[in-house]
Formats: C-alpha cells, sequence, structure tokens
C-alpha cells in the first residue's frame, strides 16, 4: 500500500491491492460463468449445459487471453479453454482455476495498464506454464482494476494436463513404511514392497498386508489399500499452491507497478506490505485512551498525546509571557528601552498565538480533508454490503427453491441454475469491492473496519477540538492586541523612531528566546516558514510594515558594522587596505 496515512485523501493516489482466489465447484462456482463475468461476453458450459450471459455488464476496458507455448492454441478463445478446464476436472469439489483481483494505479492509462497486466502475468504466470484469462473493469471511472483467471494444472509438452496429485500408497517391506505411487509400485513390487488393506481383526480394523492377513484368516473389509490423506502433490502445483509463492506474486506486483509508475515520472509508490508489517500508527484524537497510552510506552508517537502536550507546553508558555509583560508594567513605563521591551515581548506573544492559529489551521484542514475523502468511502461499504447481503439472501431462496424442484422440470431446473450462477458472481464482485473499499481505509481485514469508523469519529471530534481552540486563540490575539497599542500609545510621535530603533536592537533576542521555545513546544513539526508567515501576519496586524523594518535593521546593522570598523586598531586596518590593493 502507498506509504501514507490511514486511508488515501481521494483517488488520485495509487493504492495497493491483490486478492487471491481459488474458484472451485465446492463454492458453487464455474470457471465457465466466472470467465464470462470477467470478460461481459456470452458463454456455454458443457459440464452443467448453462448459458452465461453477461453481454449487459457494463465497465469492460480490455480483455485478453495468454498462453503458454505448449498450450493448445485453440484455447485463445476463452469459451473452449475452461470448457477444456471443466471437462478435466471430475469431482463436484474441484479446483478449476485461481483467480487475482488486482487494483490499477489511477494515475496511469488504459494502455500503460495494459502493458504493466501484460508484462506481470506473462513473467509470472504464463512463463511459469499456466494459461491467463484477464480483463480491465472501470464501472465508475474512479476503481480501475483487472480480474486474472489461471489454470491450476502444469501441461505437458504435448499440451495435455498434469496432474494435480497422484494417488500414493502407503506400503510395508520388514516394517519400514514407505509410500509409492501407482506407476512407481510395479518396480517396488519386484522388490518385496506390498500394499496394506483394511481388516478385521475381532472388533477392530487393522491395516496389514494380505501375505500377513492369510496367515490368520482375516477377512478384509474393503478393497482401498492404505494411502496419504491427499496423495502425492505434483511438485509445480504445490509450489503454485504455497504461501511462499503467493508472497512473492504480491511483492514482484508492486515491483512492476512502481517501476511501470517511474517509468512514467510519478513519485507516487505502493507497497505489498500490509500496515501492521510496515508499523503506521492511527489517526489523531482529542482523548488519550488506551491505545494511544500504550502506542507512547512503545516509543511511537500519538497525535492524540502529542495535540495535548502542544496545548499544555503553549498555556505554559503564554503564562510566562504573561508574567513578563505584568513585570514590565510595574516598571518605569515611560522609559523608551522599558516600552521598547514590553512591546517586543507582546509581538513575541502575538507571533506564537500566530503561529498556533495556523498550525492549527493546517491540521483542521487536513483532517478535514481526510473526513471528506473518507465519509463517501465509508457510505459506499456499507452501500456495497447492504447489497451483498441482499444477493446473499436472493442467492440461498433460489438454492431453496432448486433443491425442491424436481428432476421432471429440467427447465425450471436449468433456469434456477442459470440464476445461481450468476448470483454467484454477481457476489464475488460484490465481494471485490468489498475488500478495496477495506484497502482504501487502510484496513488489513474485515474487523478492522470498527477501529477506522471509530478514527472516522475521533477526527471529526478534533475537528471540532481545534475550531474550540481557534475562537480561543482569536480572542488572546485580540487582547493582547489592545495591550500593545496601549503600550505604544505612550510615546509620543517624535520619539517614535528611538523607539523602533530599540525594538530592533531587541527584536534578534527575543526571535531566538520565541524560536528556543516553539521548538520546544512543536519539536520536529517545527516550520521557520511557517515563523515567518506568522511574523509577517502579526507585523501587518499591528499596523507595523515589516519592509520598513527590515530596511531599518539593515541599516542599524550596517552603522553597527562601520563602527566597529572604524574601532579596530590601525594595525588591523592598514593589514585590510593592504590586502585591499
Amino acid at each position: 500500500m502507498i506509504n501514507s496515512t490511514q486511508w488515501k485523501e481521494g483517488d488520485s493516489i495509487a493504492i495497493y491491492h491483490l486478492q487471491a482466489k481459488v474458484i472451485s465447484r465446492g463454492a458453487g462456482r464455474s470457471a465457465v460463468a466466472a470467465s464470462a463475468y470477467l470478460s461481459c461476453s456470452r458463454m456455454y458450459n458443457d459440464y452443467d449445459g448453462i448459458q452465461h450471459d453477461y453481454t449487459r455488464k457494463h465497465g469492460l476496458l480490455h480483455q485478453e487471453v495468454l498462453l503458454p507455448l505448449h498450450a493448445n492454441p485453440e484455447w485463445i478463445d476463452r469459451e473452449k479453454l475452461w470448457n477444456a478446464v471443466e471437462e478435466t476436472e471430475k469431482t463436484k469439489d474441484s479446483r478449476l482455476a485461481r483467480e487475482f483481483v488486482v487494483a490499477l494505479p489511477i494515475e496511469l492509462d488504459k494502455d500503460s495498464w495494459i502493458e504493466l497486466l501484460r508484462h506481470y502475468i506473462q513473467t509470472e504466470f504464463v512463463d511459469a506454464g499456466m494459461c491467463a484469462d484477464f480483463a480491465i473493469h472501470d464501472t465508475d471511472g474512479h476503481n480501475p482494476h483487472a480480474h486474472i483467471m489461471l489454470t491450476v494444472r502444469p501441461l505437458n509438452e504435448n499440451g495435455t494436463w498434469q496432474h494435480k496429485a497422484e494417488k500414493e500408497y502407503l506400503c510395508i517391506r520388514n516394517g519400514e513404511e514407505k509410500g509409492f505411487t501407482a506407476s512407481e509400485f510395479k518396480s517396488a513390487q519386484l522388490e518385496g514392497w506390498e500394499k496394506q488393506y483394511s481388516y478385521k481383526v475381532e472388533k477392530k480394523k487393522v491395516f496389514m498386508t494380505p501375505s500377513e492377513a492369510r496367515k490368520y484368516n482375516y477377512e478384509r473389509v474393503n478393497k482401498y489399500p492404505k494411502s496419504t490423506k491427499f496423495g502425492r502433490q505434483n511438485p509445480l502445483t504445490e509450489r503454485w499452491n504455497s504461501d511462499e509463492q503467493l508472497l512473492t506474486w504480491r511483492e514482484h506486483w508492486a515491483t512492476a507497478t512502481n517501476q511501470m509508475l517511474e517509468k512514467h515520472n510519478i513519485i507516487e509508490t505502493i507497497d505489498h506490505r500490509s500496515f501492521t508489517e510496515r508499523g503506521l500508527t492511527e489517526q489523531p484524537t482529542i482523548h488519550e485512551g488506551y491505545a494511544a497510552q500504550l502506542a507512547e510506552k512503545k516509543g511511537l508517537i500519538s497525535e492524540r498525546c502529542e495535540l495535548n502536550r502542544q496545548i499544555r507546553a503553549d498555556n505554559k508558555l503564554l503564562k510566562e509571557l504573561k508574567k513578563q509583560v505584568n513585570k514590565l508594567s510595574k516598571a518605569v513605563a515611560e522609559s523608551i528601552p522599558a516600552i521598547a521591551e514590553a512591546l517586543e515581548t507582546i509581538r513575541e506573544r502575538l507571533i506564537l498565538i500566530q503561529y498556533r492559529l495556523l498550525h492549527n489551521e493546517s491540521q483542521s484542514y487536513s483532517l478535514t480533508k481526510k473526513i471528506n475523502s473518507g465519509t463517501p468511502v465509508f457510505k459506499e461499504y456499507y452501500d456495497v454490503k447492504q447489497l451483498l447481503n441482499q444477493k446473499t439472501a436472493e442467492k440461498k431462496e433460489l438454492s431453496k427453491q432448486k433443491k425442491n424442484t424436481g428432476f421432471f422440470n429440467p427447465i425450471r431446473h436449468i433456469q434456477l441454475s442459470q440464476k445461481i450462477t450468476a448470483l454467484t458472481e454477481e457476489i464475488e464482485e460484490l465481494k471485490n469491492q468489498k475488500t478495496s473499499i477495506l484497502i482504501r481505509l487502510g484496513c488489513d481485514k474485515e474487523s478492522d473496519f470498527k477501529i477506522a469508523e471509530s478514527n472516522l469519529k475521533k477526527m471529526n471530534e478534533t475537528v471540532e477540538k481545534l475550531s474550540e481552540r481557534q475562537k480561543t486563540l482569536e480572542q488572546q490575539k485580540s487582547d493582547e492586541t489592545t495591550k500593545f497599542h496601549k503600550w505604544k500609545s505612550k510615546v509620543p510621535l517624535e520619539k517614535e523612531l528611538e523607539l523602533l530603533d530599540e525594538r530592533i536592537s531587541l527584536r534578534e533576542n527575543h526571535r531566538n528566546s520565541l524560536i528556543g521555545k516553539l521548538q520546544e513546544v512543536f519539536g520536529r513539526v517545527f516550520s521557520y516558514e511557517r515563523l515567518r508567515d506568522a511574523s509577517d501576519e502579526i507585523d501587518y496586524y499591528l499596523n507595523e510594515d515589516p519592509d520598513i523594518i527590515r530596511k531599518r535593521t539593515w541599516a542599524k546593522r550596517y552603522e553597527k558594522a562601520q563602527e566597529k570598523a572604524w574601532n579596530r586598531p590601525k594595525s588591523v586596518k592598514k593589514r585590510s587596505r593592504d590586502m585591499e590593493r
């Protein structure tokens, strides 16, 4: 997932989403139906005699079939490809195909999506021996994604399907047990290995060899020899089904996507790791709860605690500055140095308040933007979830009707099967949409949705808190401005320039003091640029032209430099003139 906050702001940022599924008869799915759905086409399933028509479905941008070298060229027709798969798989719970659903970067165009998918599918799947059927969908213009269907059986060099697993008989010789496939057993039998069968020994069933059972005239329970539970897996199929391979495919999708983004000079990147693996923290809130305090104990920074720390430090700083003004007010108010000190102290306080206002505005804007972009996503989630529940209930009702429909009404039976298959594909698509929405909300799994929903509520509370604090700071700013003008009014017009020079002489020390205090309060988020903006805004607010003050400041510095130069010893002056020559 892209390195950012809990969710993405709007649809303009690439996100990582790769969901792996298995299409199996045991789940009520059909490879032909799934392919017809992703390609928005009409296809007939020879296995169950059902016609699947999705030609009215919208949102298809591109569809394509990619084949390995040894595949039947006729399989470029997806209907022939998946009917060949359906014909090969005999059991009622067979795994028919592997399916990936991937999010496509919205920063790229259609041609780039096709190029990215072709390269990734060819490199990762087709070159490994799989047949691939993929399509690009974007129903609303904001959620481009691709469906990738892959065959699960490897191909022989003559284009026939390999086995997924072979029966493995557990044979015994001299007390040693070992597994052999049917082809291996022929030679193993010559070496003395025997199959084991279940025999009835008193009231128990015991596995033993036929030669051993004949000694005691035991009765064989059934004709099936002892074997491993799942048989011997095809090494290639076993690797394709492994968790390690899935992690590799996930990582390679992120790499391929980032390379394509870089190729188009797009700085965004995606990350295949989960939010938990990347250690992303929660969104800010106004209350310090258990989770925030626990994060702080672990050395992480909780924005909720950070906000409260800043407010407490801010109040402490304002209180300190206020004490300084009160202390100065007791001094000789008529003296220019005392008034200059008072004015610069109040100005320092006003800059602090303005800095805080700008910081709050930035926080409020950022949170509001996240809320505005996140709220529609939450609504979209609830809409999809409601529709998913409706479709699931509808499928359940149709399945019940199909069960109660006798074989003497085959037309009704086929009609119900078609509807159930169509609903199954629609449900899978809705599940994909729901998963995609959860990714956009920063949720690794559905159980994280409540956390994201709680974070949205907390962000709304934080915005309200910041709004209240904004009003408080504005009032403080108004009060301090009144004090500033009150102090300034004590100076006669003819002494204003003298007062300004005195204030300029004090300003650098006050600025350094303010920087130190702000860095203590805001830490790593302190910004010199924001301090400059706050200073300029306060000067304009106080009807003091910053440009005039800057010119006066540089003039005073120049005078000091000249004075310092004239006060240097004569020997130093002579060396300086000699160097100039």
